[in-house]
């Protein structure tokens, strides 16, 4: 016995804690008998002795001929005595909106909760309940709007015009919005309201714009809905948008009521923007008829300017690539120049009339002539005369006697035909892809 003492001794606390207690709460508003067409309210209160670690489970409720809204992401919080013990929990709203008379039955519904301190998520069943559907006069024959008709527990009806000019002139357009808020209603089950079509004006029906109706915790009170219509003026004259009535049954008494707005009477001018003075007239009388003519010349120096002005931004776009052209293009040139045979004389002339004279740039003349890289290859192209003048150039310039070196008359030793003759018919053929002789 004292063994089973002091295990009980040191067990914990909140082992030996009972379960929290757990409710389920349910109530139908306004209460099991309804008109067709109007809400009511299927409230769903859980809650617990301690306090929740999840969010509920929520069941699924689908009635045949009845719209069901399910409960909204946020619950109302509830703090309630009972019996003495406080209790903590979540109302979970479903809006039911039943469409035909008749008996509906709501099923036992399973909620899952999360207590704190509890062992484990604990399901909870609603018991099944039960409402009448009471079939609701129409509109059509209390002799208003045909069906369907609005069905809520108050009803606002207001109206705002909009013209797009003031005043209104041909071709202007204004806009008349309609905007409905009732209280007790489902904002998707609102009927639109009627947009009259008005001789004179064409009709374009905006898409309604449908919002719930909320208390600012999250609940859905109601609905609002807007219908826009805009109305364009095809010619000048007087117009009457007609007033626009709606009717609608009280969801608690099942009465009756009708609500209007008044009629819109406006004036449409002629359209168009209109001058102070007219221009036509104006040109008229000073002769132009109302043509406006450019001469020819000033055709022609716009088209020559235009031409400059793409010229100018080509230049400057591509004036870098075209000026780096034009140099490379010039050293190419000048390159060709140096490497000539042409150049190659011109020197040979300027040596041989120096002091002393010099012979490198008259062989390399031959070179680029000829092939050649000597001077007796010219041999045949001589006379005796001009033979003898080179000999006596050569004995004088480099033999064993000092004297004073003469000066060769490069012109008269190679005149111009025979330089032409010698470069068409050189004797040795210049080696463009070959190896240069290994000792020339």
């Amino acid at each position: 016995m004292s063994r089973c003492c002091l295990l009980l001794l040191l067990l914990p606390a909140w082992l030996l804690a009972a379960e929290p207690e757990v409710r389920l709460e349910q109530r139908l508003l306004p209460g099991a008998q309804v008109i067709s067409g109007a809400t009511l309210e299927l409230q769903v209160d859980l809650l617990v002795d301690t306090w929740f670690t999840d969010a509920p489970q929520l069941a699924t409720l689908s009635l045949p001929g009845a719209v069901v809204s399910p409960p909204s992401g946020e619950a109302e919080h509830l703090n309630q005595q009972i019996a003495g013990k406080p209790f903590f929990g979540l109302r979970f709203t479903y809006r039911i909106t039943p469409q035909a008379s008749g008996r509906f039955q709501v099923p036992a519904l399973a909620f899952t909760v999360h207590p704190g301190q509890a062992s484990a998520p604990v399901t909870l069943s609603s018991q099944p309940l039960e409402f009448v559907v009471k079939g609701a006069l129409t509109a059509a024959a209390a002799g208003a709007q045909a069906d369907p008709l609005l069905v809520a527990t108050g009803v606002t009806f207001t109206q705002k015009i909009s013209p797009s000019h003031d005043p209104l002139r041909q071709g202007d357009s204004i806009t008349r919005t309609l905007r409905v808020v009732a209280q007790g209603s489902e904002a998707m089950l609102m009927p639109a309201t009627p947009m009259a079509q008005v001789d004179g004006l064409k009709r374009y029906v905006a898409l309604a714009s449908v919002k719930p109706l909320t208390d600012g915790r999250g609940g859905t009170t109601g609905g609002v809905r807007e219908d826009t219509v805009s109305y364009v003026v095809s010619a000048p004259g007087h117009y009457r948008l007609p007033a626009v009535e709606l009717h609608w049954r009280d969801a608690t008494s099942a009465e009756l009521h009708t609500l209007s707005v008044p009629a819109v009477d406006f004036e449409a001018t002629q359209g168009g923007y209109k001058a102070p003075f007219s221009i036509s007239d104006d040109l008229r009388e000073l002769g132009q008829r109302g043509r406006v003519s450019i001469a020819g010349h000033w055709l022609g120096l716009a088209a020559v300017g235009l031409l400059l002005a793409v010229a100018g931004w080509a230049l400057r776009a591509k004036g870098g690539t075209v000026l780096q052209y034009l140099r490379a293009w010039r050293a190419q040139r000048k390159q060709r120049w140096l490497a000539s045979a042409e150049y190659a004389w011109r020197q040979a002339r300027e040596q041989c009339s120096q002091q002393p004279p010099r012979l490198d740039a008259l062989y390399l003349w031959v070179r680029r002539a000829t092939g050649a890289t000597t001077l007796s290859c010219l041999a045949e192209h001589f006379s005796s005369a001009s033979k003898n003048r080179l000999l006596a150039f050569f004995g004088t310039r480099y033999g064993s006697a000092t004297r004073a070196s003469p000066t060769v008359d490069i012109e008269q030793l190679l005149p111009r035909q025979t330089r032409m003759h010698i470069q068409q018919h050189h004797m040795i053929k210049p080696r463009r892809h070959g190896l240069k002789p290994l000792n020339p």
